[in-house]
């Protein structure tokens, strides 16, 4: 719970790690089964499978972008890795890599934004129940957001360059921010007229009893 009044790093930090740890536990449950049931079965084997963390951690995979590196010998040096029959040259992985990173599976694409913003409607709650002061669901909303923006800029050595996987960020932050606010705010007024009626009625009483 957090304090009425006052600054407490030790409770913050801590509220910062759970909200984290919540969130991607979330995407880890959603993610797996929904690529297996729906996504491309070969593409998504060569990027790792459905339990690859990338499928969280890499912007790329939600923005559609081939995310796996060439395989070895396919740089200058790769003609002592090749051989030729019937006048062309073959480089054996080197083939069956270009192949398959040239297809790349949108539906994946959009199964990732939707876990996310299904995980956010879970942040919504997560928000609700640990956070519960309105005026601080922003920045923990935001803060979650930057976390990931910096988590995924070092897993994937890029910053984020897609049009796609901002505007997911932007709606995820918006219905975070929103829906949790309200919910807060709600709660705090029902919280308010419960404890201000009793009052209410000892100054209606103290009023009569002054009477008699």
């Amino acid at each position: 719970m957090a304090k009425s009044s006052g600054w407490d790093p030790v409770l913050l930090i801590s509220q910062i790690i759970v909200m984290q740890t919540l969130h991607y536990i979330t995407l880890s449950i959603l993610i797996p089964p929904l690529l297996v049931l729906f996504a491309e079965p070969h593409s998504l084997e060569y990027e790792g499978g459905a339990a690859n963390v990338g499928m969280i951690m890499d912007w790329r995979e939600m923005a559609g972008r081939p995310v796996s590196r060439p395989p070895e010998g396919s740089g200058p040096w790769s003609s002592w890795n090749s051989v030729w029959s019937g006048g062309k040259q073959f480089q054996g992985s080197g083939d069956l890599h270009a192949g398959l990173s040239g297809s790349i599976d949108p539906v994946r694409s959009w199964i990732l934004a939707i876990c996310w913003m299904l995980a956010s409607g879970a942040d919504i709650y997560y928000l609700y129940t640990l956070i519960r002061r309105p005026r601080l669901i922003l920045d923990f909303s935001l803060t979650l957001i930057f976390i990931h923006l910096v988590l995924t800029t070092y897993y994937s050595s890029a910053l984020p360059t897609s049009l796609f996987f901002w505007v997911v960020m932007l709606a995820s932050a918006v219905l975070m921010v929103i829906a949790a606010e309200q919910l807060c705010v709600k709660r705090e007024m029902t919280e308010g007229l419960t404890t201000v009626a009793p009052e209410g009625d000892d100054v209606e009483m103290g009023a009569l009893l002054r009477r008699d």
